[in-house]
């Protein structure tokens, strides 16, 4: 049996706060194969990015395992976690705030392998950056350019040579396109792609648009305040999707019609409850349009509907 990449086990993350403890990963349980990409997706406030950051342990785990390979990377000490940083790595989203405005290009390219200890000396440093500004499409001329000097789609591709420096297997991809024309969007998408082919990479892709992580993605994850509430390929999600809240995040994507009968739309109601302490139960349940008193009476496991696609959700128990 082949062996996940990456698997997490009731995965969780919580946070303190003066009012209690903040469930931002809740019971996240995901396998992610080589070479594959799984899409996280969900609004803003869900846990998709606070799950990127436990995966890669750039913040601790509350409880959970998360596995690399069949070993759990929770119980590894810090020099034995440093050497596993080289095989897992991030993009973030803002590609200014993620860069050091007082270094150039090539300074902030090279960094990771003086880190790392990638390269003997500076000459290999420097060859070493010129093979990854063209991997990634930076033209020469930018080598002593600040990130100022340069546009967004420009300063997405350093922050995306930066994490292809120290030859990851695996890159979280922190809504990589939000901050970027559609046009760049494309192109860094694109990019992403191209290298995933070339170099085996495994993404993880966190995004709140539907229609970027399925040009991207294998498998889709739906989230919604810290829990996975639907996980399936991606095809399948969208001919088949199950929960209500995925069929109203569904039916946001936008059509080029300009016949509002060409689409439907799902409109949410009610306030999104908070993730301190909750309830037991859905917590899509107060804004459910099929909500019944037994949602909120107990947690909802996952139920496989169909092959490999789970949905929480009571509609499906059997």
């Amino acid at each position: 049996m082949t062996v996940p990449l990456i698997e997490t086990r009731n995965l969780k993350k919580y946070f303190n706060t003066p009012r209690g403890l903040l469930h931002a990963v809740d019971n996240i349980n995901i396998k992610i194969m080589r070479g594959e990409t799984l899409g996280l997706v969900g609004e803003s406030g869900c846990g998709k990015s606070t799950l990127g950051r436990v995966l890669l342990r750039l913040i601790s785990a509350t409880d959970g395992e998360v596995l690399y390979n069949g070993e759990n990377i929770l119980e590894y000490k810090k020099q034995r976690m440093n050497e596993m940083r080289k095989k897992m790595q991030i993009i973030f989203q803002d590609p200014y705030s993620s860069l050091n405005p007082r270094m150039s290009v090539a300074s902030l390219i090279e960094e990771p392998l003086k880190v790392c200890g990638i390269c003997a000396n500076a000459k290999e440093r420097n060859e070493r950056v010129d093979y990854l500004m063209r991997t990634v499409g930076l033209a020469q001329r930018f080598k002593n350019s600040y990130p100022h000097e340069l546009d967004g789609g420009r300063r997405q591709r350093i922050g995306v040579a930066r994490a292809l420096s120290v030859e990851p297997e695996l890159i979280v991809c922190d809504e990589p396109v939000s901050a970027l024309d559609v046009s760049i969007q494309a192109q860094i998408l694109n990019l992403l792609m191209d290298l995933q082919e070339d170099k085996g990479l495994t993404y993880i892709f966190i995004t709140h648009d539907l229609s970027v992580v399925k040009h991207i993605s294998t498998h889709i994850m739906v989230m919604y305040l810290g829990q996975g509430i639907e996980y399936a390929e991606k095809n399948e999600l969208f001919a088949n999707y199950k929960h209500p809240y995925t069929e109203a995040l569904l039916s946001a994507i936008p059509l080029p019609s300009i016949r509002p009968e060409d689409r439907l739309r799902n409109i949410i109601a009610g306030e999104v409850t908070s993730p301190i302490n909750p309830k037991p139960g859905c917590r899509f349940a107060p804004r459910c349009p099929y909500a019944k008193p037994e949602c909120q009476a107990e947690d909802i496991p996952y139920v496989e509907v169909s092959p490999n696609h789970f949905v929480a959700c009571l509609r499906y128990r059997k």
